[in-house]
């Protein structure tokens, strides 16, 4: 099957590359531009550890074939924080316990920061709600749920003033 040229706007940066017209995101994502935050676990879209951001909204890669993604935002796990600087979400993750394995760990962080850019300040039933398409088979989601609760506290703190 030929391949056609695309280009993606990942994690701020622009790319080019060529992907088949029956070829998924997360394969061209992971594969193709060694973005490997995302996971492939199901390929079935139940699982959610795929999700990635697209012009702001929750979307599991896995369901998308890569030229539909043609000039759009994508942002990975890897476009929220770094090493250096991680985002509020991957620290509150850290600090809850909020992760055992890792496996779902992008894809559910991820799917809180698009969350809490919808609902900053949400009750605990709005985050067990808005996480439901991701799944976790480590935690139980209590930790998770405290982590993201703990994010949207620290992002609505008003900013210190020197």
């Amino acid at each position: 099957m030929s391949k056609t040229s695309i280009t993606l706007n990942v994690n701020g940066k622009s790319v080019e590359t060529q992907a088949e017209p029956r070829e998924l995101l997360i394969h061209v994502l992971r594969e193709q531009l060694q973005i490997t935050g995302p996971h492939i676990g199901c390929e079935t879209s139940h699982c959610g550890a795929c999700t990635v951001e697209i012009d702001g909204r929750s979307v599991k890669s896995c369901t998308m074939f890569a030229i539909q993604a043609q000039g759009t935002e994508i942002t990975t796990i890897e476009g929220l924080g770094n090493p250096d600087k991680l985002h509020v979400l991957q620290e509150k993750f850290k600090e809850h316990h909020g992760l055992q394995c890792g496996y779902c760990t992008p894809g559910m962080i991820t799917r809180a920061h698009r969350l809490l850019e919808e609902n900053p300040n949400p009750t605990e039933e709005d985050v067990r709600f808005g996480i439901a398409g991701n799944l976790c088979r480590c935690t139980g989601y209590q930790n998770i749920v405290k982590a993201v609760l703990a994010a949207a506290d620290e992002l609505n703190q008003p900013e210190a003033v020197a």
